[in-house]
């Protein structure tokens, strides 16, 4: 990738608004794949979460699981940062729509009752943030601002 589509990529005229979504959104994020990955927080790992998933038809599970598990933790800390913001947040709305259509939706909006509603707000959040990348307050600006800074004529 060339440095003016990677400068394209980080770029973000987004202002405030970014971090305030930016910080929880990936502290979500990072707490979900943290279960799946390291069965943390409650969660039950790779394994657990990989048999889980061979269960209902994502399958290699342990695969599945490993892919999701990483999306959602390493994304999810590169979205607290705003470090490669508009990427990760591609690859978790990504995941969020498999979330939805893959477990949720016959399940009806409603989290109480396994519905969509969570993965289609994050869905919401993170696809946003695909479009307005990190903000001003994101490393993704301070990289863009050192790479604009040696562009050559």
């Amino acid at each position: 990738m060339n440095k003016h589509m990677f400068n394209k990529v980080i770029q973000s005229n987004a202002g405030f608004a970014a971090l305030v979504l930016r910080v929880p959104v990936g502290i979500v994020l990072a707490a979900h794949g943290a279960q799946k990955l390291f069965g943390w927080f409650g969660g039950y790992g790779l394994e657990g979460t990989g048999q889980w998933m061979a269960s209902i038809g994502l399958a290699p599970g342990y695969l599945m699981a490993l892919m999701a598990g990483s999306a959602e933790f390493f994304g999810g800390l590169a979205l607290i940062f705003g470090l490669l913001t508009r990427p990760a947040a591609l690859v978790n709305a990504f995941a969020m729509l498999v979330a939805i259509f893959s477990v949720h939706i016959s399940h009806g909006l409603f989290i109480s009752n396994n519905g969509y509603e969570f993965a289609l707000a994050l869905f919401a959040a993170t696809f946003a943030l695909a479009i307005q990348g990190g903000g001003k307050f994101a490393i993704d600006n301070r990289l863009n601002g050192l790479l604009g800074a040696t562009k050559t004529a």
